[in-house]
């Protein structure tokens, strides 16, 4: 019988998360090519709850900011990490975290993603980032594809509908392995794979109107192609000792609007459809209800001979997920009320809700640890969990963030409760360290970090960093070992 475990274990893994595209700017230096998210703007007057109108690109939009240099790209300067990882790292080290997620910039080793040899420029900067990072106690966490593809791909190929895209990956992930591996332990390939079905540009590099086949069929073929450059990837990584790789993804935890056994039926149905991607990627096959699925909408995706046979030997050894809410699922009432995470759900009247009227669930995220954990009986870690808020730096430059300690805390208190239920949690890490610029809405103002930076959307400011509230408070969680939780 498995032994009781009564709170976090001494070896957890407390950490902090980041992305390239969010964090670097440096987006013209070090030999670096564009990358997809270079192209992202922001747009003050669009309501930001309508997330998808933020992440997706047009064609002609697509060729119009290839050519234009004057908007507003954020995610070109990012917080300029680029020049300051050094500091920042040190100041993330004061928080005493054991694990830092970064991700590392397609186009910044690979510029165009067609070159033969890598970007010796981009292998450095990474180096010197890993190297301070172990130079800490902290041990990186490598996404290697967060988002970020290179734009010759997406002109040439249409991004992951197409096949060739797999070798051009392993072309890339090998590099990273053959480069990283003696110092980096914890190696995940796609960062939320499921975002190509919310947005096949932000997920995959797509432009949907230049696919030939319909929308479903084309999202997961492409989702098919990076499954098997996935588990590609990890089959070569085993000539390395000591590699773990994990599955990541957006994880939606869905209750039934109503008793109704419709409803209940379709917050399955809806879960399934969440889960797919680690039941290819831990199981290592394409399960049943899938099957099904591809049967009643007429998708008809091309699977090569041995794919089957690759996906059963490459399969993962943890899986990671992002948490910030839960949904409702509902069989007759579709309305949304409530924007989330990239997916949209019905308003739970029984949650509050962000400013940005996310629902806020704690209690979810436990429910999320044991289902996934009774599913599929390996270690989890959480990759990502925060709050978006319009923080104040107040005259004394102090963001008294009580809000988002209340957040953090009531989630940690979840997932310690997750662990005496059983589940084997790994890790937990805070998105973000440092304010980075949003995902969704490509803002600034919409600030996650636990550090805050002198930047609004525009780029003013003096990038000065600042520790908030939270930071003190999450430093004192990590060093009684989540003893100290309210």
């Amino acid at each position: 019988m498995k032994k009781y475990q009564d709170g976090f274990p001494n070896n957890f893994l407390w950490g902090a998360a980041t992305s390239s595209s969010q964090t670097e700017g440096g987006f013209d230096e070090g030999g670096k090519g564009i990358s997809t998210m270079d192209l992202m703007v922001y747009e003050e007057n669009i309501d930001r709850n309508k997330v998808l109108s933020t992440l997706e690109l047009s064609e002609v939009e697509f060729n119009k900011r290839l050519a234009n240099n004057y908007l507003n790209y954020p995610k070109r300067r990012g917080i300029d990490f680029y020049h300051r990882y050094a500091k920042d790292i040190a100041l993330m080290a004061e928080l005493g975290i054991k694990v830092l997620r970064i991700s590392v910039c397609w186009s910044r080793i690979f510029p165009t993603g067609f070159e033969k040899e890598p970007n010796s420029n981009g292998l450095d900067f990474y180096d010197k980032v890993i190297d301070a990072c172990l130079s800490y106690g902290i041990q990186p966490l490598i996404i290697m594809q967060h988002y970020d593809i290179p734009v010759e791909i997406v002109k040439e190929l249409n991004g992951w509908e197409n096949p060739k895209m797999i070798d051009l990956f392993l072309k890339y992930s090998k590099t990273l392995l053959d480069h990283f591996h003696e110092r980096v332990k914890y190696w995940i390939c796609f960062n939320e794979i499921s975002m190509l079905m919310s947005s096949p540009y932000t997920g995959g590099g797509i432009l949907s109107e230049c696919s030939k086949t319909d929308l479903k069929t084309m999202k997961y073929q492409a989702a098919h192609h990076q499954l098997v450059a996935n588990a590609r990837t990890i089959t070569y990584s085993k000539k390395y000792s000591g590699l773990l790789f994990g599955s990541m993804n957006a994880h939606l935890e869905y209750y039934a609007a109503t008793s109704n056994p419709l409803d209940v039926l379709e917050s399955v149905k809806e879960a399934q459809l969440n889960s797919f991607y680690f039941d290819v990627m831990i199981k290592g096959k394409y399960p049943s209800y899938i099957v099904r699925y591809f049967h009643d909408n007429d998708i008809n995706i091309k699977i090569e001979k041995d794919d089957e046979e690759i996906l059963q030997v490459g399969t993962s050894d943890f899986i990671g997920f992002s948490y910030y809410m839960s949904y409702m699922s509902s069989a007759s009432n579709k309305t949304i009320e409530t924007s989330g995470n990239i997916v949209g759900t019905l308003k739970n009247p029984n949650l509050k809700l962000s400013q940005w009227n996310w629902p806020i669930d704690p209690v979810g995220l436990r429910i999320s640890l044991n289902r996934i954990y009774d599913r599929y009986g390996v270690p989890l870690m959480i990759l990502e969990n925060g709050l978006g808020a319009q923080d104040i730096l107040t005259n004394n430059k102090r963001v008294d963030d009580v809000y988002r300690i209340d957040y953090i805390n009531a989630h940690l208190i979840q997932v310690k409760e997750a662990i005496r239920d059983g589940v084997d949690v790994m890790g937990y890490l805070v998105w973000s360290a440092i304010d980075l610029v949003s995902a969704t809405g490509h803002e600034v103002t919409k600030r996650y970090g636990l550090i805050y930076v002198d930047q609004d959307n525009y780029g003013n400011g003096s990038l000065k960093r600042y520790k908030k509230r939270s930071f003190d408070w999450y430093k004192s969680v990590i060093e009684s070992n989540g003893e100290n939780l309210d």
